[in-house]
């Protein structure tokens, strides 16, 4: 038994008519009921205060629409839309009328899905939540109406969405037309993301069939709550169908977050939070100018002579190599204290070798997007030691377009040997993801400023540092591949290492000196993330001048400037 069947009132947020709130009792406090996730008896109002979850398990109960919008609505500021629509019976389904008005009485509902205006923490958006009481929130003709009209309205008022997904597809008792809403729900959701507007879905459990497959799966960023079953077919459809049991976790939240199509997985207790966190930093009244910086820092950032220590080039490879020193993540961390990361390439899988996701940075929403080692074995391994994979880039250039298409400029950290070499990564298309970055991010609508921080290895460095500017850190290099392999193969001997970093002028100094990249930031004696600080403070200063600098170029002499940077080459 699900929560929504034990938890009987309908909490009605203010602007909606109390008489539609249905006549269903509250259950007495204290009433006892057994959970059908764990088993165990638990007191109904207990779990009810603790956000539908239950307190022996932490497993999830399905929420009530008007519930779960008075757990995140600001205190009166939800206003219903199109409260009178509801469905007919276009295949004249018998006892299909009949079941529809059983439902509303039951459930004080008109139909599965509940629409309109919400303020989360002070930031406006549209809303709509499926309601699993009706008919499990299955899709029919009204409910795609009513998801439909909420787009087109947030598109008018140029309202961002946030869709609550909980539905076992589309509905049967109306055929072909309930198969039409799925067409007509994702055209209108283009529609309002050509015209410039946010969209973010969550994902809760069961978000199944003919609504994973339109609306549910289309949003700008897709979160979903622990646990969830989601997908296309349903477990025991494709159980019958491989005759095969499938295993543990399969279609779960945690199993779409791995593979890429979900990116976060948020507890319920800090949606409300995230939501928010989530629409300030793509509100249209946001700043897009960097804090205007004093002048005594302005001063810091006036171009002289990068005065670099007398080192070998061998040993700054070493140095630029070394287990502790601080890689993607690090730099994120000390840099966005806001930064949330976003997951996955909508296609494949979520590549850990490379984080990326948006912040403030002095006021300015940006994409950071950083290749990154870790700083354990264990996050090495998992991180597979910085050598990202097809999909690695692939998230990389999502998030690239998304940023364009919200105007915000790029930010990325470069630290990587190389793209990963491997049997699944050519099956997946190395080749192609790093060529598409280099196609794509050459026009990219938006300033990007690309630091090696470690090392920079050949194309899949660069698939992060096609940029405006590119800038490395005093220790950092940056080459065609590493040292050993230049020696292996053009004198077989990679003993001769050494010998190939000189010839091969991948230092910073080389490089500043060659005009490939266009500042280098001195480093401390000995670089770690306890000695960071020192880095990240003139990566502040220069970042924000950067960001002064660029985001006031027009499209056109950004573009130009970019294009003529490598054409210079």
């Amino acid at each position: 038994m699900d929560l929504e069947n034990m938890f009987k009132k309908k909490v009605v947020p203010a602007r909606t008519d109390i008489s539609q709130a249905g006549n269903k009792p509250e259950v007495p406090e204290g009433l006892l009921r057994k959970c059908n996730k764990c088993g165990k008896a638990i007191i109904a109002e207990e779990a009810k205060e603790q956000n539908y979850i239950c307190p022996k398990c932490g497993g999830y109960f399905r929420i009530p629409a008007y519930r779960r919008i008075e757990l995140l609505a600001d205190e009166d500021s939800f206003e219903e839309w199109d409260i009178e629509l509801d469905t007919d019976n276009p295949l004249g389904f018998k006892g299909y009328p009949e079941k529809l008005e059983s439902l509303r009485k039951k459930t004080g509902l008109r139909e599965a899905v509940v629409t309109g205006h919400i303020r989360i923490e002070g930031m406006e958006a549209a809303v709509g939540v499926c309601d699993g009481q009706f008919l499990m929130a299955s899709m029919g003709r009204a409910v795609g109406e009513k998801i439909t009209r909420l787009v087109e309205r947030a598109e008018k008022e140029s309202l961002p969405v946030v869709l609550f997904t909980c539905s076992g597809g589309a509905r049967m008792q109306e055929g072909m037309v309930s198969l039409m809403q799925m067409a007509k729900t994702s055209a209108a959701l283009k529609r309002h993301s050509d015209a410039g507007n946010l969209s973010v879905n969550v994902l809760t459990d069961p978000t199944t069939g003919g609504v994973t497959a339109s609306f549910a799966m289309l949003g700008d960023i897709i979160l979903a709550e622990p646990k969830a079953l989601i997908g296309f077919a349903g477990p025991r459809v494709i159980e019958q169908t491989i005759r095969q049991k499938l295993p543990k976790g399969f279609q779960r939240s945690e199993f779409l977050l791995e593979h890429g199509f979900v990116d976060r997985i948020v507890e319920r207790h800090s949606l409300r939070e995230t939501l928010a966190r989530i629409l300030k930093l793509h509100s249209r009244n946001e700043s897009k100018k960097i804090q205007e910086l004093p002048k005594e820092e302005k001063r810091k950032i006036q171009k002289k002579a990068v005065r670099l220590r007398d080192i070998p080039a061998w040993e700054r490879v070493q140095l630029s190599r070394k287990a502790d020193r601080p890689s993607g993540n690090d730099y994120i961390q000390a840099l966005f204290p806001d930064f949330i990361e976003l997951h996955g390439d909508r296609c494949y899988g979520d590549d850990k070798a490379i984080a990326g996701g948006i912040a403030h940075f002095h006021g300015m929403p940006v994409t950071v997007i950083a290749q990154t080692k870790g700083n354990t074995t264990k996050e090495n391994i998992e991180r597979n030691f910085g050598m990202p994979a097809p999909e690695g880039y692939r998230k990389a250039l999502r998030l690239m377009k998304q940023a364009e298409k919200f105007h915000r400029p790029v930010i990325c950290f470069v630290d990587t040997p190389g793209a990963f070499c491997g049997l699944e990564a050519e099956e997946r298309g190395q080749g192609e993801a790093i060529a598409r970055n280099l196609y794509e991010m050459s026009s990219l609508q938006t300033p990007i400023l690309s630091v090696v921080v470690g090392e920079g290895g050949s194309g899949g460095a660069l698939a992060l540092a096609a940029a405006d500017e590119v800038w490395m850190l005093e220790n950092a290099v940056y080459s065609i591949l590493s040292p050993e392999g230049f020696a292996s193969i053009l004198w077989k001997d990679s003993g001769r290492a050494e010998e190939a970093a000189r010839l091969m002028k991948m230092t910073s100094g080389d490089l500043l000196e060659q005009h490939m990249v266009e500042e280098v930031i001195p480093e401390p004696e000995e670089l770690n993330v306890q000695t960071l600080g020192s880095v990240t403070e003139q990566l502040e200063i220069k970042i924000s001048a950067f960001l002064e600098e660029y985001t006031s170029l027009n499209m056109e002499a950004l573009l130009d400037r970019r294009y003529q940077r490598f054409r210079g080459m």
